[in-house]
């Protein structure tokens, strides 16, 4: 069940990609990415947790976005990340950059760094029960 922050998430990613779509960093929390999944949508998601722990991940691999493997990402409409690390978020900027997919972040309180180079329009949407940032190319 996906509720709160995650499904207004969900639910704006629905209305403006048809997909494929890529959750960066997705870790043990999948309610996005299933949400996602079970609306017909093709999504991968990764994190660098091995992959024989992931079962309940929808399109799981086993990936490091700071040494990332490019096929994984390429052909995504957008990719996006939930409370991604600082340390993460302009390898996360340049993977989506470097495969021409959107970007949506939804960072963890200020944890914000500036990755609008990577990308042509960059907007804040409040969607009420949740702020994220939207990258364009």
């Amino acid at each position: 069940m996906v509720d709160g922050a995650e499904k207004f998430i969900a639910e704006y990613i629905l209305k403006h990609y048809s997909g494929p779509v890529v959750e960066v960093g997705i870790g043990k929390y999948t309610a996005v990415a299933d949400h996602i999944h079970r609306s017909g949508i093709l999504i991968r998601t990764t994190d660098i947790i091995p992959e024989d722990e992931m079962s309940d991940a929808p399109g799981y691999v086993k990936d490091d976005i700071l040494s990332p493997d490019i096929e994984i990402y390429k052909g995504a409409d957008i990719i996006y990340s939930i409370r991604p690390p600082e340390e993460l978020q302009v390898s996360i900027a340049r993977v989506a950059s470097a495969v021409g997919a959107d970007l949506i972040l939804k960072p963890l309180g200020s944890e914000i760094v500036d990755i609008s180079k990577y990308f042509k329009h960059f907007e804040v949407v409040n969607l009420g029960g949740a702020t994220i940032i939207c990258y364009r190319s």
